[in-house]
């Protein structure tokens, strides 16, 4: 498959296997080693690139587990074209040396390009911003003090400008006069056409239904940042594909004022970017869920349709009400979301049938979401719990109670939920409340958590909303001495 986009400046056509990764092709095929392999699942952040789309919106990224396919006219920027034409280095990368930010040096340049997109998009919360990058040997200390000391520096004109930096010239399809570039192999090699055809790249949700229709055990591609574990992991072959990250229609996120419209291609930063303002509580754990890099490529249509019992947004989104969008062909059905999880590994969807977007309704805001996990950032959860408690007229007026890693699926708590339903929000409610977990959830022990603890951990997140809720600092990150 060919794929046109730009490489530290330059326009590269490449033509390769739709699951060969960035990763793997810059450091075999264009001997650019200084992105690194660490982890190759999306954790260490060793392998950082920055990558910007044609309206010129710069993300950090894991090489690692992102497909040549996806970069279609974007740009791509690696560590060994983040100094200027002349040589001039990055203020990160100056900042770095000026304070001691490497020792054995593997980390570093995944560190620098993280620093550099937060640099040029004016973020300081360098703590969020690097907790997708490990550093095992120099310590968090020196790196943060970097950034902070580059923070006030101005954006270095060839990245600020950089005229030549987009991909004005690319279209969806490729190179406008057909030629084949450097990458791409003699005629006579081409790829087989019978497994071209089994690869798309639609620029619609139409274009999309009407592929998938006809290919309907296909693997459609979002982020990747799941499905790219299939790979390097799984080292699985994928069969016919469809990489998504055309069809723009997809993106759409429209805050009306009955409900909140997400499409499925939206990333899971940029979900939280609506939704934050809304919900600060769903805003607080998506600020969680894995990393930055992982953030700007996950897609919340992609969270969902792996079904995984341990994702994140279903359950805030369940406790929220939110109903799904499905559509197969020129057909649409819409579902409550809890509905869609039927089992381990099982969802309500059809062979050909794709989730379109997600619908959230306008209320007021009593949602509260607690997030345990191992590590406090980018860690997978063992219980993650989920409380929309509305109160009117003094009591508690249809509550919704969610959870993920209690069960074989995201969960509603039906038992808690009716035991706490009409009655006033007080410790005599919770308590009386508590004995229904036992009868919701029958938590498995796992390397994460046992039953008996996972039982007891949602046990007490009721406490702690019911703490939160009368004002009360809950949050390690609040408490002081």
């Amino acid at each position: 498959m060919q794929t046109t986009f730009r490489l530290n400046g330059k326009t590269v056509h490449v033509t390769a296997e739709p699951t060969r990764t960035l990763l793997d092709w810059l450091r075999e095929d264009r001997g650019l080693t200084g992105t690194k392999e660490g982890c190759n699942e999306g954790d260490c952040g060793a392998c950082t690139v920055m990558v910007t789309d044609p309206a010129g919106q710069a993300r950090a990224l894991n090489a690692c587990i992102l497909f040549l396919p996806q970069l279609e006219g974007k740009s791509v920027r690696t560590v060994e074209g983040l100094a200027g034409p002349d040589g001039t280095l990055h203020p990160v990368q100056q900042a770095m040396i000026d304070h001691h930010g490497s020792q054995c040096g593997f980390c570093t340049p995944g560190f620098v390009m993280s620093m550099a997109v937060a640099h040029l998009d004016g973020k300081t919360d360098h703590d969020d911003q690097l907790a997708g990058n490990l550093c095992r040997c120099t310590g968090y200390a020196p790196i943060v003090r970097a950034a902070e000391a580059a923070a006030s520096e101005p954006v270095p004109d060839w990245l600020a400008q950089a005229p030549d930096f987009t991909c004005p010239e690319v279209s969806s399809g490729g190179r406008a006069d057909g030629a084949r570039g450097a990458d791409s192999p003699p005629e006579g090699q081409r790829p087989d056409a019978s497994k071209e055809a089994e690869v798309a790249r639609p620029t619609s949700s139409d274009a999309l239904a009407t592929w998938y229709a006809s290919h309907p055990d296909a693997t459609l591609v979002a982020g990747a940042t799941d499905v790219g574990l299939w790979v390097t992991k799984g080292l699985r072959d994928l069969g016919p594909l469809a990489f998504l990250g055309h069809c723009n229609d997809l993106r759409d996120i429209s805050v009306g004022e009955d409900e909140i419209r997400i499409g499925a291609m939206a990333t899971m930063e940029e979900f939280r970017d609506a939704v934050a303002p809304l919900h600060p509580s769903l805003g607080e754990l998506l600020r969680r869920f894995a990393s930055r890099q992982v953030r700007n490529a996950a897609t919340l249509g992609g969270n969902i349709a792996n079904g995984s019992p341990i994702g994140d947004a279903p359950p805030a989104l369940i406790a929220l009400g939110a109903s799904l969008h499905l559509r197969k062909g020129d057909a649409r059905r819409r579902l409550p979301l809890e509905a869609f999880f039927l089992d381990y590994g099982k969802q309500d969807r059809a062979p050909g049938e794709f989730v379109e977007a997600i619908s959230i309704p306008r209320q007021p805001d009593t949602l509260r979401c607690y997030k345990l996990s191992k590590r406090f950032d980018q860690d997978i959860s063992a219980v993650c719990g989920c409380f929309n408690l509305p109160i009117e007229n003094g009591v508690i007026a249809g509550p919704r109670v969610a959870f993920g890693g209690m069960a074989a699926t995201p969960k509603r708590a039906a038992h808690v939920e009716a035991a706490m339903d009409g009655k006033p929000l007080s410790e005599a409610t919770v308590e009386a409340a508590l004995p229904a977990f036992a009868q919701d959830f029958t938590p498995i022990s796992d390397m994460r958590a046992s039953a008996e603890y996972r039982l007891t951990v949602a046990q007490n997140m009721l406490r702690r909303c019911l703490a939160e809720t009368s004002g009360h600092a809950t949050s390690v990150l609040e408490l002081r001495p």
